[in-house]
């Protein structure tokens, strides 16, 4: 059962979001110290807000999946799962959230809820607005600034900017993502960017996207005097975005999953990477 619970809400996706709001909370350590028991409940919100929004993404969706032959064999369309036991995963993380918001600050309690309806509004949004993908990057941009929020920091456009970075770098990918569903999406009157506007402007949006993500962690390094460690680390990221846009094109769709599969990569280096300057600037 533990496994399905795992697949049904791809747990090991969760290093896409999980170091860029260890990323808000180190950039908040330079203000102020950052204990282990902060940086545990962070853990413990991300893990657990992303769990409930791919639950209930997962649980929303459900009969589009079963119509998608790419989606077909998930848990709630095989029947894997029943819609009960979905229903209560999603109320339990959420519940799992709120608690550890408080466990952090009043602050973060207080807008707990505002972040669960960010999070969950993306799974809604395909179905009045072609901007589907740009929902899910304003998701995932409040990680970046929940960790900062949730260590203390003040006011600063760090938080801002790598906010800003991440939403353009994952609506970036989701884009390219939504590709290969054009045909389905379009037969169940579903909105996205490439139901839009098609697969080649898509293509070129997104790479926009990327390199708006790639200019916004450029000017985060300089405005926070990162060094040029941190700068390194965004040229190596700027490459690794350049190769997953080299895997797709209008014409092949057939290596999205292997671009997809590339962010992790990218979160983990970034993190890393930013991490290192921290704490060489000390």
């Amino acid at each position: 059962m533990l496994k399905t619970y795992l697949s049904f809400v791809r747990f090991s996706h969760s290093v896409f979001a999980l170091p860029f709001a260890l990323t808000g909370a180190l950039l908040a350590s330079r203000q102020h110290a950052v204990g282990w028991r902060q940086t545990f409940w962070i853990v413990v919100c991300m893990v657990s807000a992303r769990s409930a929004a791919m639950g209930f993404n997962r649980l929303v969706d459900a009969r589009f999946d079963a119509a998608n032959p790419r989606t077909a064999s998930r848990e709630l369309p095989s029947g894997r799962m029943s819609t009960t036991e979905a229903t209560a995963f999603v109320v339990a993380m959420s519940v799992v959230f709120v608690v550890a918001a408080g466990q952090i600050s009043r602050l973060c309690l207080a807008l707990s809820p505002v972040a669960l309806a960010l999070i969950f509004w993306y799974s809604l949004a395909k179905r009045y607005t072609w901007a589907t993908q740009f929902f899910l990057g304003l998701a995932m941009a409040v990680a970046p600034v929940g960790g900062w929020l949730a260590a203390g920091g003040g006011a600063g456009w760090e938080p801002w900017l790598l906010g800003v970075a991440i939403g353009l770098w994952v609506g970036g990918f989701d884009v390219l993502y939504a590709c290969q569903d054009l045909d389905v999406d379009r037969r169940q009157h579903l909105k996205s960017i490439p139901v839009r506007f098609g697969i080649a402007r898509s293509l070129r949006i997104s790479r926009v996207m990327h390199v708006g993500a790639v200019a916004c962690l450029a000017l985060l390094g300089v405005i926070a005097g990162l060094g040029l460690v941190y700068i390194g680390g965004v040229v190596a990221v700027a490459a690794l975005l350049a190769y997953e846009q080299s895997l797709v094109n209008e014409r092949d769709l057939s290596q999205v999953k292997r671009a997809f599969d590339l962010n992790g990569y990218v979160g983990i280096l970034y993190f890393i990477v930013t991490a290192a300057s921290v704490y060489l600037g000390r």
